[in-house]
């Protein structure tokens, strides 16, 4: 297993980008994937999840609204479309998976996720 994030870069408040997950080591039998997020001196924040054969999404509270995971089973890719970025939104973004089952709050906790991707920075200036 090997994830690889892309994607981040330097933006606007107010713009979008799109960050990218794929796992270079084509084995994608994982239950869920999701993204997480870092700041300095901040702990790791859940941001969204994506079961993988069923598509179900988990969103953490602050990203509602604004960011769309998704997934390509063809591809092997899951994806993060961000709108509407705000300088609160500036942190290194993870991508990672698990392969056990989880539900509920399970999802959130960073803990749970097995395999971990390298990250991709996000910066939004105002």
């Amino acid at each position: 297993v090997q994830l690889q994030a892309s994607g981040g870069g330097l933006v606007q408040a107010g713009a979008s980008l799109r960050l990218s997950c794929v796992d270079s080591g084509g084995n994608f039998g994982f239950y869920a994937m999701g993204w997480f997020r870092q700041s300095p001196g901040k702990e790791r924040e859940f941001v969204s999840a994506i079961t993988w054969r069923a598509g179900k999404k988990v969103y953490g509270d602050s990203v509602k609204g604004r960011f769309t995971i998704s997934r390509d089973g063809a591809k092997n890719t899951m994806y993060l479309q961000m709108n509407s970025l705000q300088p609160e939104d500036t942190a290194v973004y993870f991508c990672a998976a698990v392969s056990a089952w989880l539900y509920g709050t399970g999802f959130l906790a960073s803990s749970a996720y097995e395999y971990w991707g390298q990250g991709t920075q996000v910066t939004v200036s105002s």
